[in-house]
């Protein structure tokens, strides 16, 4: 198990910001060995499409360089212009294939971790100039796998090396009985494919480094407890302020719904528990809303602000837990309450006519149509 350099181990996954803060650095699982197998790969098959291309441009080229005539012996620009020439033969002729794997190694170097340019990766540090820390990375683990990788390519293709030259040991002493051109044209198709399966053995050795380092790059990363811990506290701020900032807002939430009570219809009790306020405008709203609501010490307080602001207290056990464990603050009642709420408004509205400002104190109301499924038992189950 990895350790950090206070001896903790490093037992927990990278955080997002870790793993941001990595490739910023240039830090990225990358495999060397799954870029040479596409570029080899690569190789292969831009040699099988543009071979002919080549060869016909570096025919063009030595035919132009050898064959020289008289009459431009002694022509002193001669020499230059057929320099020239021959260079922009064997560009046009190359492009393509160099193209080629221009593509296939950027594909092969992204293939694992997507496109990463980082200035700080390519900055001088003077760490990578000390020798000590040269043999540790040298002689560390990173360098005995890094050898083992050596050993294990040597051995791949030195094997598929020696097939390939036993299988096509014939063709190739069979070449010296053929005419010249088909002779040269049998050559390159036996170096073609020779050429294919060596760089075909690399795949063996890729599929092996490509699940090595995804490991060895999340190892590195992994991260104690204690830098989670100070990576929290310094993006979200310590537990201590983060519930000093809970308390503040559940302080400020507190008094805004304490706020909404005088404005309410009714309150509606359980009578000791549950304490829920309602109101509704019947121009302005589709259904009644909830406005505050609380248990115990919150619901003797709303009833409290009640009375001081003579907002009628209606008495309905039922009713009040219904309304608690269903609704949300500013939420509409839900449409199975909607019988019982306006009983309790429509004798709320009658109390209204018969005094000039709401009738303060408890009122008993009698049994409420309230749905079986909106049943609710003191600590919140279905009471079915």
């Amino acid at each position: 198990m990895a350790e950090s350099s206070g001896g903790q181990e490093k037992t927990e996954e990278p955080t997002d910001k870790k793993i941001r803060d990595a490739r910023e650095k240039g830090n990225v699982a990358r495999s060397r060995e799954l870029t040479t197998t596409v570029m080899m790969l690569s190789s292969s098959v831009g040699l099988l499409m543009f071979g002919p291309m080549i060869v016909s441009g570096l025919g063009n080229v030595m035919r132009n360089s050898f064959a020289i005539k008289r009459a431009h012996v002694f022509d002193t620009t001669y020499m230059m212009d057929t320099f020239l020439d021959s260079v922009s033969q064997m560009l046009v002729a190359l492009a393509p294939f160099a193209l080629l794997l221009v593509i296939s190694a950027i594909a092969g170097a992204i293939a694992l971790s997507g496109w990463n340019f980082s200035v700080k990766a390519i900055a001088v540090k003077p760490s990578k100039l000390n020798p000590m820390s040269g043999m540790k990375r040298i002689f560390g683990p990173q360098g005995l796998m890094e050898l083992g990788k050596a050993l294990a390519k040597f051995f791949v293709i030195s094997t598929i090396g020696v097939v390939v030259l036993y299988m096509t040991s014939n063709p190739v002493l069979g070449l010296g009985l053929e005419p010249v051109k088909k002779a040269i044209a049998h050559s390159g198709e036996l170096i073609f494919w020779g050429f294919m399966a060596v760089s075909a053995s690399l795949i063996v050795v890729a599929a092996v480094d490509v699940p090595f380092q995804l490991w060895n790059h999340k190892r590195q990363l992994k991260m104690t407890k204690q830098e989670v811990k100070n990576e929290n506290k310094d993006t979200d701020g310590s537990p201590e302020l983060k519930g000093r900032i809970r308390r503040t807002q559940m302080d400020m939430a507190m008094r805004r719904m304490m706020e909404s009570v005088p404005e309410a219809d009714v309150i509606i009790t359980n009578p000791s528990h549950f304490s829920v306020a309602i109101k509704y405008d019947q121009e302005n709203m589709r259904a009644p809303i909830l406005v505050a609501k609380g248990a115990d010490l919150i619901a003797f307080e709303i009833r409290n602000v009640a009375k001081e602001a003579g907002v009628p207290i209606m008495t309905s056990p039922a009713l009040a837990r219904a309304v608690f464990f269903t609704t949300e603050i500013d939420d509409e009642i839900p449409e199975g309450l909607y019988l019982a709420v306006a009983r309790v408004l429509a004798y709320v509205f009658h109390l209204r006519q018969q005094f000039s400002t709401g009738k303060p104190g408890d009122h008993e109301m009698g049994d409420l149509p309230i749905p079986d499924e909106m049943q609710f038992d003191a600590s919140g189950k279905r009471d079915v």
